[in-house]
């Protein structure tokens, strides 16, 4: 399974960005898909995810200004961010797995997409 993320950029405190995933194969099949962060020296951190039921589950960090949604028409994942702060500086990368019999046997990464958060 192969991801795209796209949508990241430079915003100022406040605002809002739109990242989106592209993914090579229909979701309906994928266990769970979500997105991580790594910020600027730290280790890479969940940010939102979300099941083939459609059960999300977010950081207590982003909880109430992210949203994270799934088209399964166009095999895309959205994370809708608002109110954004410093703190969400991060690469961000989109996640997708599929779990069979108890074993992930699908695990792909998307190759990232700066979101820079100014002051």
């Amino acid at each position: 399974v192969q991801l795209v993320e796209s949508g990241g950029g430079l915003v100022q405190t406040g605002g809002s960005l739109r990242l989106s995933c592209a993914v090579s194969e229909s979701i309906s099949g994928l266990t769970t898909m979500g997105w991580y962060r790594q910020p600027p020296g730290k280790q890479r951190e969940l940010v939102s995810v979300i099941s083939s039921s459609g059960i999300t589950n977010y950081a207590e960090s982003v909880k109430g200004r992210f949203t994270i949604s799934a088209d399964n028409a166009k095999n895309t994942v959205i994370l809708q961010m608002n109110s954004l702060d410093r703190e969400d500086t991060a690469v961000y990368y989109c996640y997708a797995e599929k779990v069979v019999g108890g074993v992930i046997s699908i695990e792909s990464w998307g190759q990232g997409t700066q979101v820079t958060v100014s002051s």
